[in-house]
């Protein structure tokens, strides 16, 4: 039986590009492969025709040959029958290494080891309020790599130098094919590296890298937050086959602070004040991040009582204005009090009571509330 035309097979032009060819041929690979034909012997011979078709048209000298000579110009040993149902995993190939992460050297010995980025590493650095809300620049020491003096690199013993990777001829990559599916995945034997070490330097054992440490600096900007993270750029984990490094990322966290809380841009504190004070009104000093402020507390004030200082948080990150403090005041009740100090206060209680309820407005309602519990 006469062969049909490769052309006419894969239902291109004569002039069709490459990308034309295969992309007619994973369109018609896909319809009739074997393995979503089961049983259906006419499926699998077109199959095998179109497989031939696009063996014969995707090499340059083979096409070439067949153009100018036609199905006499080219190997016939070369048909489907002697190759299987290969052809299809390596149409698809690229297909399943771009999902599966093998997009270096997807293509066997065409292609180099595979590249890999380095990890990334994390660095828990603790730091105070006044640094968060002010910035601030330290150095840290982190794990750094130099090459090795004695193998310059290598990872081989001196007077030796590493060889190809036998099982996957350098390129680090091997592929599995099972079925439908063509699946590359890094070689066990050399580990992506392309390369084995039959001797190795015994000062690196084969690494080519000795771990040291490294001093960086590391410039916390002012208004950073808690749980926030730097990146430094390039000061991760080294990468694989000369693949570039990961970065490095130093998360910061706040010292719990003996007067304020954090609450985002805002700070909050607790001032006593005497319980004088607090019935009297007048002017209290309170501590900021950027020294004292004061205000003033009216007269009566309530424990509990919350006054706001605009503008005497942190100006965060993002912020254009720093946020507020607010101070949440608590009447203090004196203790340990002297016999003279005693005899005061309940002449000053009495006195309370002769004024009646106007005194103690808090307690009034308190009792009101009471009466109508009970009732």
């Amino acid at each position: 039986m006469a062969k049909r035309d490769f052309y006419e097979v894969l239902g291109v032009a004569k002039n069709a590009s490459d990308d034309e060819l295969k992309k007619s041929y994973r369109k018609l690979a896909m319809k009739y492969h074997p393995d979503r034909n089961p049983d259906d012997k006419s499926a699998e011979e077109r199959f095998k025709e179109v497989k031939e078709a696009y063996e014969m048209l995707s090499d340059p000298q083979k096409r070439a040959a067949y153009d100018q000579y036609g199905h006499a110009g080219v190997d016939p040993n070369m048909g489907a029958g002697q190759q299987g149902f290969g052809g299809f995993a390596e149409a698809f190939g690229d297909i399943f290494g771009d999902i599966f992460g093998a997009q270096a050297g997807a293509r066997g010995g065409r292609s180099g080891p595979q590249v890999y980025r380095g990890s990334d590493l994390r660095y828990s650095m603790e730091i105070t309020l006044e640094q968060a809300a002010h910035g601030y620049d330290t150095t840290i020491r982190v794990p750094g790599w130099n090459n090795c003096d004695v193998c310059h690199g290598s990872g081989a013993k001196p007077g030796t130098s590493p060889q190809t990777c036998g099982t996957c001829g350098g390129v680090g990559q091997v592929r599995m094919s099972q079925g439908f599916f063509s699946i590359q995945q890094t070689c066990p034997k050399c580990h992506g590296t392309g390369t084995v070490i039959p001797e190795p330097c015994t000062h690196c054992h084969g690494a080519g890298k000795l771990k040291t440490t490294k001093t960086l600096e590391v410039k916390i900007p002012a208004g950073i937050d808690d749980g926030m993270r730097i990146r430094s750029a390039g000061n991760g984990e080294p990468g694989l086959n000369n693949g570039p490094s990961g970065d490095l990322y130093v998360e910061i966290h706040i010292k719990r602070h003996p007067v304020f809380e954090r609450d985002g841009d805002d700070l909050h504190c607790e001032m006593p004040i005497s319980f004088t004070r607090a019935a009297l009104g007048g002017e209290i000093e309170v501590p900021t991040l950027a020294g004292k402020a004061s205000f003033t507390v009216p007269e009566g004030t309530q424990s509990g009582k919350t006054f706001r200082l605009r503008g005497k948080g942190i100006k965060g990150l993002r912020s254009s204005v720093p946020g507020d403090l607010y101070v949440h005041v608590q009447v203090e009740t004196p203790v340990k009090l002297t016999d003279r100090q005693r005899e005061l206060l309940r002449s000053f209680e009495d006195t309370l009571a002769e004024g009646g309820d106007r005194h103690s407005p808090q307690s009034q309602g308190w009792f009101d509330k009471m009466k109508s519990f009970f009732a």
